[in-house]
């Protein structure tokens, strides 16, 4: 499985816009602040995430960019394989040595055990978090 800036990126600019789930559009620069993240990169990562299904965007003054659909309904799964493709083992040759299936067995039961992690987050579930990490940086118990 690989992970690049393209899906943690992507992840945080989606967790935000969770935590303003039903509260309207949010503009790209104002995650971008929060997050503290590349305001260029974010609206690139609009394209994928719009055509996949899982982001709205609404152009004009009062425009900005909401979820498609409730936190609860969009996973992290989702989220990665709209802006990287469908995660998959890292590519291993075809060798039919016992040792090259052991291993190819192995990079394909971790994937899919980390698509099984992925597929059962949601976005509301990675918004609880970070709500809770905040409240719990600023000196408050959990």
């Amino acid at each position: 499985m690989r992970g690049s800036a393209k899906g943690r990126y992507g992840l945080q600019f989606m967790v935000e816009l969770a935590l303003h789930a039903g509260h309207g559009p949010v503009q790209v620069e104002a995650v971008a602040q929060r997050q503290a993240l590349p305001p260029k990169f974010l609206r690139v990562l609009l394209g994928p995430l719009k055509a996949s299904g899982l982001v709205k965007v609404q152009r004009g003054p009062n425009g900005g960019c909401e979820l498609a659909r409730h936190p609860s309904h969009i996973t992290a799964l989702e989220v990665l394989e709209a802006l990287e493709g469908r995660l998959g083992p890292a590519s291993l040759p075809l060798d039919a040595t016992p040792g090259a299936r052991a291993v190819r067995e192995l990079w394909t039961r971790s994937t899919e055990a980390a698509r099984t992690v992925l597929r059962g987050t949601t976005l509301a579930d990675l918004a609880f978090k970070q709500q809770a990490i905040e409240v719990d940086s600023q000196g408050y118990s959990i």
